[in-house]
């Protein structure tokens, strides 16, 4: 999949198949939009094109105008752009969404990013679409818009999954829930968030539960607390683990959130390499403590249980019962 940090420069540019969104997640509801789109970029001959955002426009909202509250992010831009290449999109475009980005009437929106930046031929969005200034774009006024530069338009109605409506808000409140059975069914695959293992301040080293630092580079997790997990890119075969994701208020104050994963039965430098942390179970919440000490056995206990989890989960597997 092609990338552009911008709309795609003058000699880059093709005719497209295209559909809009922040794609937060990348959803089964997504999915099946996208599914739809691959198929008439197929039919027109022609590459299947995203348009996102960077920051999602909400984030940028709720840091320019009081009272304005973004949603938590459920993935990071690496996790959101390897589900849209596994979903078959050729070319996604990740515009940095501004204060000139965000004043442009939707007249000067379609005429400068759809037609001019992308040369989109057909345009496919979902049933809440709305774009330009203040939102004041909506369907009727794309259609109006496509007839007039030549570009066919179609909406999609939001995908229901056994009488749930499928979107980032219900994956974001299955996450704060920690529901990772009611994720994964409306995900299409498991809850994960992957990146490059940093070098952190080696606390974990030192109290003798050294761990793989994952930074989140957006300041809202949809999820966040202790949790067993497994982890991809260390081996052959998952490996099994128990991860902070949060602000780690036990050793310091306003953090920024950071993932910590020990991996319970391997030992190895990791630094550099890319992971993906798989969530499985919420073992509690973060939490201070009155030393160090309190701390250690905090971490052992959590430890104990994410091996407790493990071996649970072998039984199960061997007797034919697991799910």
């Amino acid at each position: 999949m092609q990338v552009f940090r911008r709309l795609p420069p003058v000699d880059q540019r093709v005719p497209c198949a295209l559909t809009i969104g922040n794609f937060d997640g990348v959803h089964l509801g997504h999915r099946a939009l996208l599914d739809a789109l691959g198929r008439v970029s197929g039919r027109l001959g022609v590459p299947a094109c995203v348009l996102t955002f960077e920051p999602h426009p909400r984030e940028y909202f709720a840091a320019h105008r009081p009272g304005v509250v973004a949603p938590p992010r459920i993935a990071t831009l690496r996790d959101k752009l390897e589900a849209l290449e596994a979903a078959g999109v050729a070319r996604t475009c990740v515009v940095h969404f501004n204060a000139r980005f965000a004043a442009l009437e939707p007249e000067a929106f379609v005429e400068r990013a759809l037609v001019d930046g992308l040369l989109a031929r057909f345009v496919l969005i979902g049933d809440d679409f709305r774009f330009g200034a203040q939102r004041r774009g909506d369907f009727a006024l794309l259609e109006t818009l496509g007839a007039r530069h030549g570009f066919e338009v179609e909406r999609m109605r939001t995908l229901a999954l056994d009488g749930e409506r499928v979107s980032s808000s219900a994956v974001r409140a299955a996450l704060a829930q920690a529901d990772f059975g009611r994720v994964e069914r409306l995900l299409g695959r498991p809850y994960a968030i992957s990146g490059h293992v940093v070098h952190g301040r080696k606390l974990g080293r030192e109290l003798g539960f050294p761990t793989l630092n994952l930074r989140i580079p957006h300041g809202r997790p949809a999820l966040g607390g202790i949790f067993v997990v497994r982890v991809h890119g260390l081996a052959d075969a998952p490996v099994a683990g128990v991860a902070s994701l949060g602000t780690r208020p036990a050793v310091e104050a306003d953090g920024a959130p950071l993932l910590e994963t020990h991996v319970l039965d391997w030992s190895g430098d990791a630094y550099g390499r890319v992971v993906r942390i798989e969530f499985l179970r919420k073992l509690r919440d973060e939490a201070k403590y009155d030393g160090l000490d309190a701390l250690v056995a905090q971490i052992r206990l959590d430890a104990d249980q994410a091996r407790a989890h493990f071996a649970a989960f072998a039984v199960r597997t061997a007797t034919g019962t697991a799910r």
